[in-house]
């Protein structure tokens, strides 16, 4: 379990002149020595903040993961990072083992699912968004979370291993207990969590709801997008409020589905690396698609866990589509990265930031988020299609009306949240080969 506010990412595969970088894989003896070795000459090298970083003598750290922390520019670097092969392997898989959800706090103080996969065992059982946990195995959740006790929590729901069974306690969204046994296993996520059409009085409205850039999102954004197309969309509520990142590539065709053909090889992103590599600096241009839609007006819900690649989507659409931001301020990270394979047998992948990104018109340096037109909580109370829920409801509003609605105004809070998903998998990864 982490709380899922940290290490959202963006990346893309090494720029070809990594072929001739004198930092060379190392062999399948790979010792963690050799491996912090590598690990300081590429930061040396290839990190943003290079000539910020604070001085070492790398003989004094004994692992990759030990000089990478005692080299990061902690002013403005959250997110630099080292992943083991297992770790990595699961990572561009999009598997993990587990229930398959996100558990919060409604404004209540009610334990309730925030959101939950597919493909996994408590969907399969019936459960959804919106359903309150009593109980984990007897024992009341609220507290738990209203503590924000992690410890306690990651003991009560045990060890992302599968054959753990634990029992839940569900209140149903109609009032009704039930009682459900989850074992949990392993399997693959989905990153389109929900896509409809809203019949509104401004016309149809698309409505999609994506969780991240992973592999998996190429074919089920296309499904997303010919299904819109076939409905002849008029705007588009994209809701990113739990997309922490992932690769740039999906991010440049998810922005390019939306921006339409029209667009087609205009700027989407800017991307400038440090002063050792400017033939690294690039332009991410808007594709042609298949289901080109050329949105003028679009809402994007938003949350602290909305970052990198989806805040990349927000900014790089920016100057060709109206766009208004519902829910809460965005993570901040107007950064990515690149990573790199440490030993021929994979041992460690290594991911420092390496660039930077702006839009066409060289906005960017976002460190701070995005705020939104309408501050909002996560309403978990309520299921992604459900009217009711506030995010929606308020985007809604703005499509039918034009504008953000001035009434209802209340306190705002953020309620703590916690997932089975590791931290390092709110990342993705794409590698040179």
């Amino acid at each position: 379990m982490k709380k899922l506010i940290s290490l959202p990412i963006i990346l893309l595969a090494l720029f070809a002149s990594c072929k001739k970088d004198p930092v060379k894989p190392i062999d399948s003896g790979l010792t963690d020595a050799m491996a912090r070795d590598t690990v300081y000459y590429i930061m040396k090298d290839y990190y943003y903040w290079y000539n910020l970083m604070p001085t070492v003598t790398k003989e004094n750290y004994q692992t990759p993961y030990d000089i990478l922390e005692a080299m990061r520019y902690k002013t403005l670097d959250r997110w630099s990072y080292i992943l083991t092969g297992d770790e990595y392997n699961a990572q561009v898989n999009g598997t993990f083992v587990g229930h398959g959800f996100r558990i919060g706090l409604d404004a209540l103080g009610n334990a309730r699912i925030a959101m939950i996969y597919y493909n996994s065992p408590l969907y399969a059982a019936g459960v959804r968004r919106g359903w309150i946990v009593e109980k984990i195995n007897g024992v009341d959740l609220a507290p738990i979370l209203l503590r924000n006790d992690g410890v306690a929590y990651n003991t009560l729901i045990q060890p992302g291993t599968a054959g753990i069974t634990n029992i839940f306690l569900f209140r149903k969204p109609d009032g009704t207990e039930t009682t459900i046994s989850s074992t949990k296993a392993q399997f693959s996520i989905n990153t389109v969590l929900a896509y409809d059409t809203l019949h509104l009085a401004s016309g149809v409205t698309g409505h999609l709801v994506f969780e991240e850039f992973f592999p998996p999102a190429t074919d089920e954004l296309a499904t997303a997008f010919a299904y819109f197309k076939a409905n002849n969309i008029k705007d588009l509520i994209l809701d990113l409020r739990y997309n922490s990142g992932g690769y740039l590539d999906i991010a440049q065709t998810l922005a390019s589905y939306i921006a339409g053909d029209s667009k087609a090889g205009t700027i989407f992103a800017k991307l400038s690396y440090n002063d050792k590599h400017p033939e690294a600096n690039q332009s991410r241009l808007f594709l042609t698609t298949a289901s080109s839609l050329g949105m003028t007006r679009m809402a994007v819900i938003t949350s602290r866990s909305t970052a990198s690649a989806s805040e990349d989507v927000i900014n790089g659409l920016k100057p060709f589509v109206n766009i208004v931001t519902i829910g809460d301020t965005t993570n901040g990270k107007p950064t990515g990265m690149n990573g790199w394979d440490i030993g021929k047998v994979h041992k460690y992948y290594v991911f420092p930031v390496t660039f930077k990104v702006v839009n066409s018109l060289n906005q960017g340096e976002f460190f701070d988020g995005f705020f939104p037109s309408k501050v909002l909580a996560d309403d978990i109370a309520h299921d992604w299609s459900d009217r009711n829920e506030a995010c929606l409801k308020e985007a809604i509003h703005y499509m039918e009306t034009g504008s953000i609605s001035t009434k209802g105004v209340s306190s705002f809070k953020r309620y703590p949240q916690f997932s089975e998903k590791p931290e390092w998998m709110n990342n993705a990864i794409v590698m040179h080969k």
